[in-house]
């Protein structure tokens, strides 16, 4: 018997995750998507280990928010689950998580460096640089790695909900992204843009090590974009990734 979760959520789920092979995220099985349901307490997630193209709508995993614990589906949920759990409990805003080991993003993590915003293209998403984390203790390793990849996140962060909402990704050092956003849908497009800003701003550095933007031009593109006075797009005619 299926776990009810609103209409709709494992199927944006599924599409999301058979998406990340399509725009050229994933190598083998390396990534995955989740979306959550607050009201029902619950997030739907891929399966650890199957491949993008067996994947189908019942091999969906659906875990419980409060303790992990797995509530429907046969499979066990991706190994990534419990760092998934870290961020929504610790982020009211998200509704979906994407992680991947995309090359140029996982290039920067392994760096331990931020991807630093170099152009509007950059700023047209992400309100600031795309921080890299601490590196993980020890103890963390041993216990608990999973939830504390998420808590390395958090701290980079400092627990601030609106920052998640500016800059919806972060980079686990030597590991690679986790993007975010308010829904599956979303968070995958954070990871297409994640990835094509950090594949930029290699090409852009080994130009010019040292290429300040004009703060007001950042500016000017994240806030057409965002906020109250955003004028970009046509929301009624919003496409999905």
């Amino acid at each position: 018997m299926t776990a009810h979760v609103r209409d709709g959520l494992r199927q944006e789920v599924l599409d999301a995750n058979l998406a990340i092979p399509q725009v050229g995220l994933a190598t083998l099985t390396w990534g995955n998507v989740s979306g959550v349901d607050r009201e029902a307490g619950v997030f739907v997630i891929k399966p650890s280990g199957v491949p993008y193209e067996d994947l189908v709508l019942d091999h969906l995993v659906t875990v419980r928010l409060s303790d992990g614990a797995v509530v429907d589906g046969d499979l066990r949920p991706s190994t990534d689950t419990e760092t998934h759990r870290c961020l929504y409990r610790a982020f009211p805003s998200i509704g979906g998580v994407t992680h991947t080991h995309s090359t140029h993003a996982v290039a920067f993590a392994q760096a331990r460096r931020d991807i630093p915003v170099l152009g509007t293209t950059h700023a047209d998403t992400f309100n600031g640089p795309i921080p890299v984390t601490r590196d993980l203790t020890p103890d963390q390793c041993a216990k608990d790695y999973e939830y504390n990849t998420g808590v390395v996140i958090v701290d980079t962060l400092h627990e601030d909900d609106r920052k998640a909402i500016e800059v919806p990704a972060a980079l686990v050092a030597n590991h690679g992204p986790f993007t975010w956003g308010t829904t599956a849908r979303k968070s995958l497009e954070h990871a297409i843009i994640c990835e094509a800003v950090a594949d930029i701003a290699i090409h852009t550095m080994a130009l010019s090590p040292t290429a300040p933007p004009p703060p007001h031009l950042l500016n000017r593109h994240y806030s057409r974009k965002h906020g109250p006075d955003a004028y970009y797009g046509n929301p009624e005619m919003a496409t999905s990734t």
